[in-house]
């Protein structure tokens, strides 16, 4: 049909613009009340999961606290802190009593009280502890079955995914807590010898210690075990990997037996990468060999550098130490190597790792020769067995003593200090001051130059640039 008249045209226009505008109206009303119905079914949905997750797991989590100095089993404790050390949590992953929880929760003692959440209260025996992991075992014996609560793989935890931290924070039994996977293999808290921490935001207070970290399904993927005091939302689980390995020898042995091949090892900074001719994600730089040990044995020396282990790539001294302790000793690893810029493959038997006492030198009466100054900012002189005796160093130890640092110098700013033994400069050795300083004079300003450096049991690398005086 065709409009003739121009101001019927307009209004049927008008009329037309304005229903579509109407009817477009109601229609995002509709959407958006069908949009919001379904966001909160949604939200419904996840909340329901949360609930029966929290409902299903929290039966299994325990309370853990040291025994009164005195009385007896269930007489009222007036002198109990949450706050205090020893009061934590834990998860019984057997049901016949087997308990996991941390061993900084249990301390030195042999039985420890611990609470279900039925209220009903064991005396529970530690049956194995590590504190290089920061684990223990604890064994109750029940009249009947227990809830329990089954680990997952934690090597399958990605950050991002949801997890759940039950435990008994400040003596709040059973508090729930819901966060995030924030990050993987955290290696640098410091916090024990074998770190590898699962990081999650999902908050974590004193008491919560040795309590689990699950995963939507119920899966334990990680044991609770320490916060950062000045951070919020930053707390720290063992991965349930590692809580599995060393519980199944607690269980078995009472101890913990671990893998050791008898290196020294640090990180490889961008000025040591430099002087290794590699760059810093190769590897970890070796400082020492042990003698009489499997490193020793396989001709690995100073200055190679491991770049994986059993085809896994390694960055991190704790990375290295973790991987080799998990090998039961009298096992074969492979180890790739760089060594002046070749890649080297070496196979070995790892030994148990032991704790090797090292005593001191013997001294003989001889008079020190006076310190010599040099441009890195210290002073050096040579080794006498009274000074080998003084610093904790081996008799058979050569090399030249820091006698001085300077403040604010190179050697400084690389925590050089006073009875540290200069060993090498430049991958060479050095027997005495004269030699020392001889080399130091030669080296043009700016020249970077290595040190290999003893301090009394240990040995490491240092980067320093040589100053004008």
């Amino acid at each position: 049909m065709t409009i003739r008249h121009p101001r019927l045209a307009q209004r049927l226009l008008s009329g037309a613009v304005l229903a579509c505008f109407v009817f477009g109206e109601l229609v995002f009303g509709f959407t958006a009340i069908a949009d919001e119905r379904s966001g909160i079914r949604l939200l419904e949905d996840m909340q329901s999961v949360f609930v029966a997750l929290a409902e299903r797991v929290k039966p299994a989590v325990v309370n853990i606290a040291l025994l009164p100095a005195a009385g007896k089993l269930g007489e009222p404790q007036r002198d109990r802190n949450p706050n205090n050390p020893g009061t934590g949590s834990g998860v019984i992953v057997d049901r016949d009593g087997l308990i996991v929880t941390n061993n900084h929760v249990v301390g030195d003692a042999q039985d420890v009280e611990v609470r279900l959440s039925d209220k009903s209260k064991f005396i529970g025996r530690v049956i194995g502890r590590d504190p290089d992991t920061d684990l223990a075992l604890v064994k109750i014996t029940p009249s009947g079955s227990l809830p329990t609560v089954s680990f997952g793989d934690s090597s399958t935890v990605r950050v991002g995914q949801w997890v759940m931290a039950v435990g008994n924070p400040f003596s709040l039994d059973r508090t729930v807590t819901l966060g995030i996977v924030s990050g993987l293999e955290r290696d640098a808290v410091r916090l024990s010898r074998y770190e590898a921490f699962i990081q999650t935001d999902a908050s974590i207070n004193p008491g919560n210690s040795g309590g689990p970290l699950f995963n939507i399904h119920g899966d334990v993927i990680g044991i609770n075990t320490a916060i950062i005091n000045y951070a919020q939302g930053i707390g720290f689980a063992i991965p349930s990997n590692m809580t599995q390995h060393v519980i199944g020898q607690l269980r078995a042995h009472g101890k913990v037996f671990r893998g050791w091949l008898g290196v020294g090892i640090q990180d490889l900074t961008p000025a040591l990468a430099t002087q290794f001719g590699v760059t810093q994600q190769d590897g970890v730089l070796i400082n020492d060999i042990f003698e009489h040990t499997p490193a020793a044995r396989a001709g690995l020396k100073p200055g190679d550098i491991i770049a994986t282990v059993e085809g896994r790539r390694v960055e991190t001294p704790a990375g290295v130490s973790r991987v080799v302790a998990g090998f039961m000793p009298g096992a074969t690893m492979t180890l790739e190597i760089i060594r002046n810029g070749t890649r080297h493959t070496i196979t070995l038997e790892v030994v148990e790792r032991k704790e090797h006492p090292v005593a001191a030198a013997t001294p003989t009466p001889s008079p020190p020769a006076p310190p010599r100054e040099t441009k890195l900012g210290l002073t050096v002189q040579d080794l006498t067995p009274e000074l080998a005796n003084t610093f904790k160093l081996k008799k058979d130890h050569k090399g030249v003593l820091v006698a001085t640092v300077e403040p604010g110098s190179a050697a400084q700013d690389q925590g050089l200090r006073n009875g540290d033994l200069i060993t090498e400069i430049n991958r060479q050795p050095v027997l005495s001051a004269d030699a020392f300083t001889s080399a130091i004079a030669q080296a043009h300003t700016g020249e970077s130059l290595l040190l290999r450096v003893i301090r009394e049991t240990r040995a490491f690398y240092a980067v320093l640039s040589p100053k004008d005086k």
